[in-house]
């Protein structure tokens, strides 16, 4: 019976190390997940109202970060930041997976002419370089965030893809594939039932790692006009706003900045966290 990695892991009766990265990180991503879930309930004040008699306020309880320039809550428009910033990130890299699980699969499962025509036309897509058809798609449609989650996922699916590919050809020489085939099993069931459960695991490490990338190239994006438009409620457009007024008021930047780190950080804590879990029940397994 072929098991997936996490259950072959599950049934090792090995000693229990524990895995800090995988908790901590687990632990502020569920904070930062709840936050940007219930982001509409949990800020203080509406974000994007202004209350110019109380700009440049200081903490409070009324205003938990302070208020900007104009007088809006830091706090609102950081949490709710939080939620605009996952959303298009998770637009972004769902996008990029179904494009790469199904192109990577057909490439590396059939092979023949349609691996080659696949691969030439990723060859083509990685050939782009992502901020030259980010600007060329905001020049020609006009800056927004739609724009960009669609010149993020053009410049984006063509290496996992790739990664797919290779995990696929290795995968399908197996000797459980090499029975099922003999036993008289559909494609589409091997394909569902063996190859996806085998290549899922990986993926699931790598789109983890790549959440905080997509996260960071959405703010630097965003930063420099090509995403989110003000008065958005977006980290990298806050900044982008405070950025005339950090040596006056550097808590503008400050805010929205450590939001970026700690989120950022929290996926890679979780991913390479998941990596050590995924890799031990490999090894234990081939004890």
């Amino acid at each position: 019976m072929n098991l997936t990695v996490t259950e072959r892991a599950c049934r090792q009766k090995v000693p229990c190390k524990r895995n800090n990265q995988l908790i901590i990180g687990g632990i502020l991503l569920a904070v930062i997940l709840l936050l940007a879930i219930f982001a509409p309930l949990v800020v203080p004040n509406d974000p994007y109202v202004s209350d110019p008699a109380n700009k440049y306020a200081s903490p409070s309880l009324k205003y938990w970060f302070g208020t900007d320039n104009i007088g809006r809550c830091i706090a609102s428009r950081t949490i709710l930041g939080a939620h605009t910033s996952l959303v298009y990130a998770s637009v972004i890299l769902c996008s990029i997976l179904v494009i790469s699980l199904i192109l990577g699969v057909l490439s590396g499962y059939f092979g023949g002419a349609a691996d080659a025509l696949i691969m030439r036309m990723t060859d083509v897509f990685l050939a782009l370089p992502a901020p030259v058809i980010a600007l060329a798609i905001a020049g020609a449609l006009g800056p927004s965030a739609k724009n960009l989650i669609i010149a993020m996922v053009l410049t984006s699916w063509g290496d996992f893809t790739k990664l797919v590919r290779g995990m696929v050809l290795e995968v399908k020489e197996k000797d459980f594939i090499m029975a099922a085939r003999a036993s008289g099993f559909s494609h589409r069931k091997i394909i569902f039932h063996h190859i996806f459960t085998n290549v899922f695991p990986p993926i699931l490490i790598l789109a983890t790692l790549e959440m905080g990338k997509i996260i960071l190239a959405i703010a630097g994006y965003s930063f420099i006009g090509l995403g989110a438009q003000p008065p958005t409620a977006e980290w990298g457009v806050m900044i982008s706003d405070a950025k005339n007024y950090i040596q006056v008021q550097p808590q503008l930047i400050l805010y929205p900045s450590a939001a970026i780190i700690v989120t950022v950080a929290s996926f890679n804590l979780f991913g390479e966290g998941l990596k050590k879990f995924i890799s031990r029940g490999i090894i234990n397994e081939s004890n």
